[in-house]
């Protein structure tokens, strides 16, 4: 079995942590989420108005977030391989290579434009929302739609 096919009997993957949490011990990724939130209300990634500047090519400053992200990534991946760093309990951390195909270009683009038009990626939507901004719920339910029917017809596209 090569190492892309490579999944637990339980399908979440190579990665898939091995640990069982209780309900008390995931509060520790609500507090994240929570920092998160308040991170991305603060840099203004949320704001519907930065996002338009972007797409308008108005301002640098949400390619300046995104472009800092993907930097950070990049070292960190690299100390995460060069390193053998593990998780913090100690469970291997594989990453595993990456195919392209053509489908990536067209599921980009469709992202791109529901983002333009929306104003909302899928990160930052809790922190839209949280923030009193009510209508993105409409994009919330979209979003959770479109990967629903994804799912549905994902055996059907050309992978």
């Amino acid at each position: 079995m090569s190492n892309l096919e490579n999944k637990n009997i339980d399908g979440e993957g190579i990665n898939a942590s091995h640990k069982n949490e209780n309900a008390l011990a995931n509060l520790k990724y609500l507090i994240v989420g929570i920092f998160f939130g308040i991170v991305f209300v603060k840099a203004e990634i949320i704001s519907w108005f930065r996002i338009q500047e972007m797409f308008h090519l108005q301002s640098f400053h949400m390619y300046g977030v995104i472009g800092s992200a993907v930097v950070v990534g990049v070292i960190s991946v690299f100390l995460i391989k060069k390193f053998n760093v593990k998780t913090l309990d100690g469970e291997k951390i594989e990453i595993q290579p990456k195919t392209f195909n053509k489908g990536q270009i067209y599921g980009g683009l469709l992202f791109g434009f529901g983002w333009a038009i929306t104003g909302a990626c899928p990160g930052p939507l809790f922190a839209q929302i949280g923030t009193g901004a009510t209508v993105i719920v409409v994009t919330l339910l979209s979003a959770i739609a479109g990967t629903w029917f994804y799912g549905l017809i994902k055996d059907k596209l050309p992978h």
